[in-house]
């Protein structure tokens, strides 16, 4: 029952409703619209980064007469053709051509792991996932009661050694995030990314390759996706949320050509398909190479916040608290001593107009209580160091 609302416990919810849970970001990110909350707590792009031009540009365009009609008309579920042609383009390789057939535009990438869910997951099947793990992914698989299995990691990512034959056996999929993972912001060297392709070549399990920071590599040094050392054994999720804007809720996916048959057929029975106008609005946007000159400066940014949350940890926390110093991304992940419990430590930091994500809930199994998520992306570097030094204020008095 919804304690919020009694009322609901006059219909007749289904046992997977009876089990759904609101995500603990969005519950935190309630308290943080409070204006004078300093908050590393979301995932949310920098505003400053949206190309607000050029996107009202995009959409004055699609919306002249001459193509007003195509765009706010319903179209096919693989979604507008151009722009897969374009996600199709961006992908290939000389040795891994990729085919608008295995292209298959989503609401969100969101929408792709709900899919992926459906299509790939029955109650008590074996996922793997890693060490923590994105908690998205965990709210939107754990809709279809898979067992998961923690895939042991270091601060390089996930450690193809660990993954057994044991461990793999029957495993319906490996959900990974190789670029600047969120929560933790590893990422995965290329050995790595090289092993864990093989073994999905060899049967061991499909590979869900998850991408939506690679693009926010600081150096812009981009290592080759998983999907270029496997194409029929991995599925590849991208998005233009963290590039353009997340409110234009579009994502996409490139998945072997008979999985992704039954994907539209998910996706069909979902929503038919991802509207059409902001399809055709970031299709206008990206098509003559905007994104090679945009995404640059949202590397500058980042990396430049990046740097001053670093500054503001080193100068301001007590020994005994641990940190990663990120290539690329929007997070920081932050180990505290082990009798530092992170939810109780949120409560006292939100009193004192400060917010994070406690780290338990980014783990499926066995959730480590002293870890933390930074996100830097949001705010200012002055308000960084002052929201880190309350932070620190507060750790350093329960050590």
């Amino acid at each position: 029952m919804n304690q919020r609302d009694p009322s609901i416990a006059h219909w007749p919810l289904s046992e997977r409703a009876r089990k759904l849970t609101s995500s603990a970001i969005r519950e935190i990110l309630k308290v943080t619209e409070q204006p004078n909350v300093i908050s590393f707590a979301g995932g949310l792009p920098s505003p400053a980064t949206f190309p607000t031009e050029r996107i009202a540009a995009a959409a004055a365009h699609v919306l002249t007469p001459e193509n007003a009609t195509a765009s706010l008309q319903y179209s096919a579920t693989e979604g507008y053709m151009p722009l897969r042609e374009w996600v199709a383009a961006r992908y290939s390789t000389a040795g891994t051509p990729i085919r608008t057939t295995q292209v298959l535009i989503t609401t969100g990438s969101q929408q792709a792991l709900d899919l992926l869910g459906k299509t790939l997951i029955d109650p008590g099947s074996k996922v793997l996932v890693e060490t923590p793990t994105y908690l998205g992914a965990l709210q939107s698989f754990s809709l279809y009661e898979p067992d998961y299995v923690q895939v042991p990691t270091d601060e390089q990512g996930l450690i193809p050694e660990a993954l057994t034959p044991e461990l793999t056996a029957g495993a319906r999929l490996l959900y990974a995030q190789p670029n600047f993972q969120n929560p933790t912001g590893r990422r995965l060297p290329l050995a790595r990314r090289e092993a864990l392709a093989a073994l999905a070549r060899e049967g061991a399990f499909p590979l869900i390759e998850d991408d939506p920071y690679g693009a926010l590599d600081y150096r812009g040094t981009p290592l080759p996706t998983m999907l270029s050392f496997a194409p029929e054994h991995v599925v590849h999720l991208g998005t233009f949320s963290k590039v353009l804007a997340p409110g234009l809720r579009l994502g996409y996916l490139i998945a072997p050509e008979a999985l992704h048959f039954k994907l539209v057929q998910a996706k069909q029975a979902t929503d038919l398909h991802t509207p059409s106008l902001t399809q055709r609005i970031a299709y206008e946007v990206v098509k003559d190479g905007f994104l090679d000159e945009h995404i640059p400066t949202v590397r500058a940014l980042y990396r430049d916040q990046c740097e001053a949350m670093l500054a503001a940890l080193e100068h301001h926390m007590p020994e005994g608290v641990e940190w990663n110093r990120p290539e690329g991304g929007m997070f920081l992940w932050v180990t505290l001593p082990a009798h530092i419990n992170s939810v109780e430590l949120l409560q006292a930091a939100i009193a004192q107009n400060v917010a994070f994500v406690p780290g338990a809930p980014f783990y499926a199994n066995d959730g480590q209580t002293n870890t933390l998520r930074l996100s830097f992306a949001t705010v200012p570097p002055a308000k960084i160091d002052e929201g880190i030094g309350r932070l620190a204020a507060l750790i350093r008095a329960r050590c």
